[in-house]
Order: C-alpha cells, then sequence, then structure tokens
C-alpha cells in the first residue's frame, strides 16, 4: 500500500466507510455500491527487513517513520485487521498441511455466519461487520472486568472511538468461532492483537 501516492490512498477512505463510491461532476453526483473487502499489504519498512533476525535493516527511524506515515490514521481505522507477518522458518515450509485443514475452518466460518443469521434475524444487519450504535451495544455486552481491560487498551494505545468500535466487532466474531455467546478479555485481547499498527503509535 506506501507504493501509493498517499492522496490516492485516501480516496479509499469514503467507500470503506459507506461502502459506496461516489463520483461528483458539475451537474451531478452518481453513487455506485462498493461493499468490498479489502486485503492489502506492506513491508515493514522500505528495505523491508525491519525486525528480520536473518537480515539487517538498512533504513533509518525517520525513513520507517515517513514510510509507514504514507497510510493515515484514519485510513488505518477502516481497517479491521492488521496482522504482521514474519519469516517463514524452514520447518514451517517444510511441512504439507497445517494444523487446521481447510475443511475444518470452512465448517468454522460456515457455523459463525449461521450464528450471526440467526441473532440478526429480526434487525437490519445479517453480519457483526454492520454492528453499529445501539446494535453494538445490545450485541457486544461487555463485564465489568472486560471494560476495565477495554478501557485501559483505548487509553494506552490511543485507540479511536473507529477503532473501538472494531475491536468490538472482531471479538464479536471471535467469540462467535468459539460459539461462546458472551465477550471476555481473551476475545477483547486477540481482537486488540489485530490491530498492530494501532499498538506501533501510527494512528
Amino acid at each position: 500500500m506506501p507504493e501509493f501516492k498517499k492522496q490516492v490512498l485516501e480516496v479509499l477512505r469514503q467507500p470503506l466507510e459507506d461502502g459506496e463510491v461516489s463520483i461528483s461532476r458539475s451537474l451531478i453526483t452518481l453513487k455506485y455500491p462498493a461493499d468490498v473487502m479489502l486485503v492489502a499489504a506492506m513491508n515493514p519498512c522500505p528495505c523491508g527487513y525491519l525486525s528480520d533476525e536473518t537480515h539487517i535493516c538498512t533504513c533509518s527511524p525517520l525513513a520507517v517513520q515517513r514510510y509507514r506515515s504514507r497510510l493515515s490514521g484514519p485510513l488505518l481505522d477502516r481497517i479491521d485487521l492488521h496482522v504482521d507477518v514474519p519469516a517463514v522458518p524452514y520447518e514451517e515450509l517444510k511441512k504439507t498441511r497445517s494444523d487446521v485443514d481447510s475443511a475444518t475452518m470452512r465448517a468454522r466460518i460456515l457455523d459463525a455466519r449461521e450464528m450471526q443469521s440467526t441473532r440478526y434475524a429480526d434487525e437490519r444487519i445479517t453480519l457483526n461487520a454492520e454492528l453499529t450504535g445501539s446494535a453494538l451495544e445490545k450485541h457486544c455486552v461487555l463485564k465489568e472486568e472486560g471494560h476495565d481491560f477495554l478501557k485501559q487498551a483505548v487509553e494506552t494505545l490511543g485507540l479511536s472511538a473507529r477503532a473501538y468500535t472494531r475491536v468490538l466487532r472482531i471479538a464479536r466474531t471471535i467469540a462467535d468461532l468459539e460459539k461462546t455467546a458472551s465477550l471476555s478479555v481473551d476475545h477483547l485481547a486477540e481482537a486488540i492483537n489485530y490491530r498492530t499498527m494501532d499498538r506501533q503509535g501510527n494512528v
């Protein structure tokens, strides 16, 4: 993503937020549906070797900061999951099968989707990703320890209101994958771990 100009990347903000693209001309404004799943990648630094144990990074701290600053806080806020992908050790590369096969993972996902379909049967939403406002409060109820944990995370990481909402949605989905009705601190902690760019102080 950082290889694109910053002003080009910023254009993604409105479609990611609203699920539609607006094109305005002098006499007319047209809106087109754009409910998409964005999957993007970036290097940790310009040379790509920051935190790599087998290579030496040649980038200065200022160069790393400039590189990462091409992705603004408001844009990162609209991306649900930020996941570090480290170099894969040889022992992992030579494995012929993963610990969880595709069929098992697919079954878990379908079960979670069925839970959401049932939960939102009487509402105007179908997925956790659509939770906002009162629906978010209704379906992402936290116990006292959950509120305390999330409050500390928000204050420590400086999470925005938008990031806070996404953490709750992700935690709700993690709980669904475990077929658990209530949200726990463990679900919140895992959801926050999927916000690595927030933890690096970029938002």
